[in-house]
């Protein structure tokens, strides 16, 4: 007769599960609460304290940590194991279903004190988890209520799959490595939450195809972004660097917006009333670095967007939803990727970067702080349409590769100049970018001007008002200049680097 042990703190669908490994002829072992909630149901049950004829002990702490438990969990079908648990009166044990002390509820309520906290980590729980996940060729480990169905009715259809343990046997694993992460953080006082990453996938290769590349992500179950493909081709890590990057910029705009970015590079932006009208807008910015780049929206992509989309040659669309005939048009596509987002959020809430022998970390730049105020530096205040145009033009910055400069009419960009060591020289490719689109156009800067020249180059090329962080010893040289030719200039004592 097969046996399993169960001893659960989340009770959620166990009388049910428990209900059919009975009818399935199997024998139960329970503990504490648990083996009492399965009697009151009308289960036969033993428990544990029965099985290995050692009491629960310490108020409870100690109550599934014994040899008869685990060696019958840890013993191979092996003669030398089988002899082994024979010579001491045991039986193999074939499932487990644990999870554990909820800890980390404990410890975010208010009220929760460090002893709290103590008494909430679990011992006996995750060394049922670990010992039921070693032998997973023979046990079945379920840490996790939802995967109950799944494997009762796996027994009831003739029994559970070699690749099925192992996937259960992993989730264990992952469980309570982020169980100890937890406590690890929280016993450590530190402000930082340890750092989880699960393999999501193995990637064709990295940037080129000599470099190798994977897929991590904060969940074990995620998707690429946290969205779910659609249809097209295997997704790259190109791919999925410019899909970030436009994504973040798409939904940093409160109104209907579309991001294109190529190369991790923004090569237009725009809002307007309808999906239609701000992809029009955003391609006009640069139609040819458009081209093979990636486009993200943050509203569900309509039939109207759909089809203009579709117009030019593009790797990847990334939306919260597509309209069913926008999903006809696209499937003409074949190798088009199509991904769809749950929601508008950007996280996690911080970033990381890598470099030799460590990690950077920091938090998201998610635009101004609330405190940050404008203030007018110059003679001339922007006039209203200018200073709708600035602060569309300010929060488009702050997605360009630093040097950032970006030239916009109304709410969208019409030249972007950004990654290069000197702002004077993506003031000139933002003007070369926007042709006689510039002339009455307002300009960016993600940083103050060391220099006045910039400002004598956004000039030449018809800016008409400058919003930029100040904070240079020549702001005043760059202030004069601005008055010079007539500009209005807005300071927000925010910078914006994006390295």
């Amino acid at each position: 007769m097969p046996k399993a042990i169960l001893s659960v703190h989340d009770k959620t669908g166990l009388i049910e599960f428990a209900r059919g490994l009975t009818a399935l002829g199997w024998e139960l072992l329970a503990s504490g609460g648990t083996a009492r909630l399965l009697r009151e149901a009308g289960l036969s049950v033993t428990d544990v304290a029965d099985y290995t004829g050692s009491p629960e002990v310490l108020g409870g702490r100690v109550k599934t940590l014994h040899p008869a438990v685990h060696a019958g969990l840890l013993a191979r079908r092996t003669a030398a194991d089988a002899a082994d648990l024979a010579a001491n009166g045991w039986d193999y044990i074939d499932l487990v279903a644990v999870n554990l002390y909820p800890f980390e509820a404990t410890i975010a309520r208010p009220e929760a004190t460090l002893a709290d906290a103590v008494e909430n980590i679990d011992i006996g729980g995750v060394t049922l988890i670990r010992a039921a996940a070693k032998n997973r060729e023979r046990v079945t480990l379920l840490c996790d209520p939802a995967d109950y169905p799944d494997v009762l009715a796996a027994l009831q259809s003739g029994g559970i799959s070699v690749e099925q343990r192992h996937a259960l046997a992993v989730k264990g694993f992952q469980h309570t490595a982020h169980y100890d992460a937890a406590i690890a953080g929280y016993l450590s006082y530190s402000a930082y939450e340890a750092l989880e990453l699960y393999p999501v996938r193995l990637l064709r290769y990295g940037e080129n195809p000599h470099q190798s590349a994977m897929l991590l992500a904060y969940r074990p179950d995620e998707g690429p972004l946290g969205g779910r493909v659609l249809q097209g081709k295997e997704l790259s890590y190109n791919n999925l660097l410019d899909l970030d990057a436009a994504w973040r910029a798409a939904v940093s705009f409160e109104r209907p917006s579309i991001a294109i970015v190529k190369h991790l590079s923004p090569c237009g932006i725009a809002s307007a009333d309808a999906l239609q009208q701000a992809y029009q807008a955003a391609l006009a910015s640069d139609p040819v670095s458009a081209f093979g780049g990636v486009i993200a929206a943050n509203r569900a992509i309509d039939e109207a967007a759909a089809a203009a989309i579709a117009e030019l040659f593009v790797e990847c669309v990334i939306a919260p939803g597509f309209a069913a005939r926008a999903l006809e048009i696209f499937a003409k596509k074949k190798n088009l990727r199509l991904v769809e987002m749950p929601d508008l959020i950007v996280e996690p809430a911080f970033e990381l970067r890598s470099i030799t022998r460590g990690v950077l970390r920091q938090a998201v730049d998610f635009g101004d702080p609330a405190a940050a105020e404008w203030q007018v530096a110059t003679r001339r205040a922007p006039t209203p349409e200018e200073l709708k145009a600035l602060h569309f033009a300010w929060k488009a910055c702050q997605h360009v590769k630093s040097n950032a400069i970006v030239f916009a009419v109304g709410e969208a960009t019409v030249g972007i100049g950004g990654g290069q060591p000197n702002r004077v020289d993506c003031v000139r490719i933002a003007a070369q970018r926007a042709g006689e689109r510039s002339r009455g156009a307002v300009m960016a800067s993600d940083a103050f001007f060391p220099f006045p020249d910039s400002v004598t180059e956004a000039a030449r090329a018809g800016i008409t008002a400058i919003v930029q962080p100040g904070g240079s010893v020549r702001d005043a040289e760059s202030i004069a200049a601005a008055d010079q030719a007539g500009m209005a200039m807005l300071l927000t004592g925010v910078r914006h680097f994006r390295h």
